[in-house]
């Protein structure tokens, strides 16, 4: 009943504390809690092949000319006071400069995808072609077995030949030994 107790109760000693339960040996470590939260690669690579393709699109091209056309324009006819970006356009400069340090990389991951994709698919090209040669090489040699095999085989000419010789072997027994066939028959 004491051993229960303190298996329940956990050690009792002079300071009456417990003790911090020591790691185990046989059971792994929990994980570390991570500072950046977890994300799917797929997924965001996804997205970034979407961004990368509209990016490509003359349909970007025309909103970002309008969009800075109309930016340069608000900011150098507009009253004093409604301008919010003065000549230089410095905020409209670091605007650009942003969507540009975003797109690069994209595009970027969007072309190492593709990469990946092109490199599957030459790996299964080739071994495609690798088994189309070993079929072709192989339907070669049954051919050639064949035709040599075709070489041994009677041809009907041949048979033609030699049974027209058996014949004319035949006529000219024959011909040759009638009275001994026909003294034979009686």
């Amino acid at each position: 009943m004491v051993a229960e107790d303190r298996a329940k109760n956990g050690p009792s000693g002079a300071s009456g504390l417990a003790r911090p339960p020591r790691p185990r040996l046989d059971q792994p470590k929990a994980p570390r809690r991570r500072l950046l939260p977890d994300y799917d690669p797929e997924a965001f690579g996804r997205f970034s092949e979407r961004i990368a393709r509209f990016l490509g699109t003359g349909r970007f091209i025309v909103w970002m000319t309008l969009i800075i056309i109309l930016w340069v324009t608000w900011n150098v006819v507009a009253p004093l006071a409604l301008r919010f970006d003065q000549y230089p356009f410095i905020f409209l400069t670091l605007a650009l400069s942003l969507q540009a340090s975003y797109a690069a990389p994209l595009i970027l991951l969007a072309q190492n995808r593709q990469d990946d994709r092109d490199r599957v698919t030459h790996e299964q090209d080739r071994k495609q072609d690798e088994r189309s040669i070993a079929d072709t090489e192989y339907l070669t040699r049954e051919i050639a077995a064949l035709r040599m095999g075709l070489g041994e085989v009677a041809t009907r000419d041949w048979i033609r030949s030699e049974l027209e010789a058996m014949v004319r072997d035949m006529e000219q027994r024959r011909m040759l030994l009638p009275a001994e066939s026909d003294e034979a028959d009686r």
